[in-house]
């Protein structure tokens, strides 16, 4: 009989981000099974591909202070893949400013997109878990949207965030996160969020 050269492969084990094996992040499926059909009845869309969802977070950390601090790089990467479970990638000024000492290609920060199982995970870590660490947290206002509904938040530092080393920190370090939705409107996007956890709250200005 003539011999079988074919090489047999191994099937690939489930990635953490999901996709394989049937798993899924509770998030998601809530939003299949409840948030979806939620919004069709609440804003009356004629077709399911037309309810809004989110599309993907960013994650980014601002470092002008890595023109004199060498390790701050390496420090924010570390607590930036801690929190996301994905590595960061550098962000480079685009062209020089001189008013403010940069040169184009200086690091000016990290940046982490998160899609999928783990882009659902962290934002319902973020809901469940990180959020509520916040001393006095009352809320996150609604006037942060960018009229093409998308939201932003501003943190001022990443010891909120449970997965960050207290100890192995080298100094505190805001970080801005945005959620792109498909939403076509803010008002949209505001309740898709909601129903997804966001704990939004009014102000008397608002």
């Amino acid at each position: 009989m003539p011999r079988d050269n074919r090489v047999k492969t191994k099937k690939k084990a489930p990635s953490k981000d999901g996709g394989q094996n049937g798993y899924e992040p509770r998030l998601k499926a809530r939003y299949r099974d409840e948030i979806l059909p939620a919004l069709v009845k609440e804003i009356g869309y004629s077709n399911p591909m037309q309810v809004p969802r989110m599309e993907k977070i960013v994650l980014n950390i601002g470092l002008g202070e890595a023109l004199e601090n060498a390790k701050a790089v390496e420090s924010a990467t570390r607590d930036l893949e801690a929190i996301t479970g994905q590595h960061p990638i550098i962000t480079r000024a685009r062209k020089s400013i001189a008013n403010f000492k940069v040169r184009e290609g200086n690091i000016v920060g990290i940046m982490v997109t998160l899609r999928g199982a783990r882009m659902y995970e962290f934002f319902d870590r973020l809901i469940n878990a990180s959020l509520p660490r916040i001393r006095d947290f009352r809320g996150l206002s609604v006037s942060a949207f960018d009229g093409r509904g998308n939201y932003s938040l501003g943190l001022r530092e990443q010891t909120m965030f449970p997965e960050v080393d207290y100890d192995s920190m080298d100094k505190l370090r805001g970080l801005q996160i945005s959620f792109v939705t498909s939403a076509k409107t803010d008002n949209e996007a505001q309740r898709l969020l909601a129903l997804m956890g966001m704990p939004f709250v009014r102000t008397e200005d608002e």
